[in-house]
This record gives structure tokens, sequence and C-alpha cells, in this order.
């Protein structure tokens, strides 16, 4: 081997060592190994948000995005810690390491991404709308909506507050912190409407259908996903694993059935 061979080799041996170091490293500060270090992950979610988390009368977190966490943490072989929050908070908890992934019915935007990553979508929904029972007649689409003798209502911080500013800028917009709230508001006359996600507004429709209308096709289609801090491959490339495998193995569909397909939680929930 001449010295120009012997000088390639050696660099190409060098930078392989030094990827090697560098992936290591990157796997020392990975959220998936120090999950595995203590045997616990920690996920943040804001109960209120039906079927996907809420709290049955014991005080429990139950649902939808419960039952995935729980098998999460039982394919990661730890414990599950389910963290409650206000949703205005759980970006900034999430990117001050208080807990390590969001799973709580997170739609996937171009803002959130700017400040962690998402998973692979786990499902699509849309916005749908609830009116007053005497609108229902005259109120067939968001367009109908869109004048300011009518109020509409929906939580801050949401893509339904976002749809409601891009679609419906002319109607009169009031903010109610939980979604419960804003379905009362309108169920009681106060306000003409509520924009939320079908899953959720399908729930409060069967709870209050003498009293309200239920436009159910909705008009924007949005994806969710699992929400983690930037910079870690690993951790991602492990959910969007456990999360394909979950959906081959039928591990999804029952849990989904569960909550989507059977109102026998209902009982055991409370509303408020």
């Amino acid at each position: 081997m001449n010295w120009k061979h012997y000088a390639l080799a050696l660099i190409v041996l060098l930078s392989a060592c030094a990827a090697g170091a560098n992936d290591n490293a990157l796997w020392q500060r990975s959220t998936l190994n120090q999950i595995i270090k203590k045997g616990e992950l920690r996920v943040g979610l804001e109960p209120g948000y039906a079927p996907f988390e809420m709290l049955d009368k014991e005080k429990r977190v139950v649902g939808f995005d419960v039952d995935i966490a729980r098998e999460m943490a039982k394919a990661m072989g730890v414990k599950l810690k389910l963290i409650q929050l206000d949703w205005n908070g759980i970006l900034p908890a999430l990117l001050t390491n208080q807990f390590d992934i969001i799973i709580s019915g997170m739609t996937i935007t171009a803002q959130r991404n700017l400040w962690i990553n998402f998973t692979n979508p786990y499902m699509t929904v849309g916005q749908t709308i609830l009116v007053r029972k005497k609108l229902a007649r005259k109120i067939k689409s968001y367009r109908d909506l869109n004048s300011p003798r009518y109020t509409v209502t929906t939580k801050p911080g949401t893509t339904g507050l976002e749809a409601i500013k891009r679609l419906i800028p002319k109607a009169k917009l009031r903010l109610m912190e939980s979604g419960w709230e804003a379905v009362r508001e309108v169920a009681e006359g106060r306000v003409d409407a509520f924009v939320y996600d079908l899953p959720f507004n399908s729930v409060a429709y069967g709870r209050y259908k003498k009293k309200l209308g239920f436009i159910s096709q909705p008009f924007t289609q949005e994806r969710l996903g699992w929400g983690v801090r930037k910079g870690d491959p690993d951790f991602l490339n492990w959910l969007n694993h456990f999360l394909a495998q979950m959906k081959v193995d039928g591990r999804y569909e029952a849990i989904y059935d569960r909550w989507f397909k059977s109102a026998s939680w209902q009982k055991n929930v409370k509303f408020k």
C-alpha cells in the first residue's frame, strides 16, 4: 500500500471512529435511553378531551391516548407516569423536561413543529360544529357562521381557534378554558356555536342532543401525532416503529374500538 492509499484508509478509519463516538454520545443523551435507565415513561396530557384523555369518577386518567401510553410503557419494560397539565402549558413543560412525550390528541402543525418534533400521525381528525338548537336548521356549514351576528367559541391554543380565525373571521369570538364549558355555553344559548374536533363533539352531542345541532362533516383535515423534544432521532425512530407495530398486530384497532366504537365507557367518566 503506497502512502496515498494508507492516508486515505486512515482518514476513513478515523471518520468511522468519530462517527461511532458521536452516535454513542447521541444515544447516551437520548430520552429513550434515559427512560430505560430510570425505568419510567413520563407522559404529558390534558384530561378533558374525550375520548382521548378524561378523568373517571375516581379521578383516574383514562381514554384512548392513555391506553396507547400504557402499551408504550409495556413495550419499553418501564412504569408509566401520567402528568396532567393545562393545554397552554403543555409545550413549555415538554421543552423544560417535565415529562418525556406529549400524548394528548395534539394536531401536527408547522408552528408547533418549529419547537418540537412529531412522530408519524396516529390518527386524522377535523373540525366540526355544535350549534344551539334554534339554529340547527339555519346553520349548515361553517360558512353560514361567518357573520358578526353570530358568536362562536372554542378553546385557546387549539386548531379550532386557528380554523375560526382563518375561515370564520367575521363572527364574534369568545374563548372558553375547557371544551365542556364551551359546550354548555352553546347548549344554554349564550353563544351560537362551538368549533372543535370531531371525536369530542360527537361525544358532546350525544350528551346534549336535545339542546344542540351537530354539523358532523369535518371542514378541516388534521393529523394527530406524539410530540417529543428535538435532536433525538433514536427516540423518534423507536416511537414510529412502535406505532407501526401496534397497527399491524391488532392492538391499535382494539384500543380504537374500545373508545370510538363503544359508548360503554361513558358511564364511568366525569364530564366537566
